[in-house]
């Protein structure tokens, strides 16, 4: 297995769940760990927007000298059918999980493309096109399918 040490990850949505959690691994790793927000529209409350990830994605630059891994985990969810799914939730899990997985990869490529062995990691479903995946809550899996479309497009 290959060592994280030294390495810079920046990580989509890592405040909590499986981006915290592997946040803290390649820490504890030796890695130097930049995390993101997820949101698209500034919150009251909560730090953070896909916008502002790209920026914070130039300082991990200037700050580590550039990016070995980037890490699309950040993700919106809403396990409801299509007549329970209101059309600003289908927007915010488009907007978070296939376009800001699309944006934080066209941000961080420019840099990846400089790394000795550059990686992008999506936290996303294998392209499974079984009814049983889509019935329940078509708009949610579109959204995370978007993500692994994105592993398609750019390997």
């Amino acid at each position: 297995m290959t060592s994280l040490k030294g390495k810079t990850l920046f990580i989509t949505g890592a405040s909590r769940g499986i981006g915290k959690a592997i946040a803290l691994r390649a820490a504890r790793d030796g890695a130097n760990v930049v995390i993101a927000a997820k949101t698209a529209e500034p919150h009251p409350k909560l730090q953070g927007t896909v916008y502002t990830a790209r920026d914070e994605i130039e300082a991990a630059v200037r700050t580590f000298g550039g990016i070995d891994i980037l890490v699309n985990n950040a993700s919106a969810i809403s396990l409801t059918d299509t007549l329970s799914t209101p059309m600003k939730r289908f927007d915010l899990m488009h907007g978070i999980n296939t376009r800001g997985t699309f944006a934080c990869s066209q941000a961080c490529i420019p840099h990846l493309a400089k790394a000795e062995n550059p990686h992008i990691l999506n936290i996303s479903p294998p392209l499974n096109m079984e009814a049983r995946w889509f019935a329940p809550h078509v708009a949610y899996t579109m959204a995370k399918y978007g993500m692994s479309l994105c592993v398609l497009g750019m390997h």
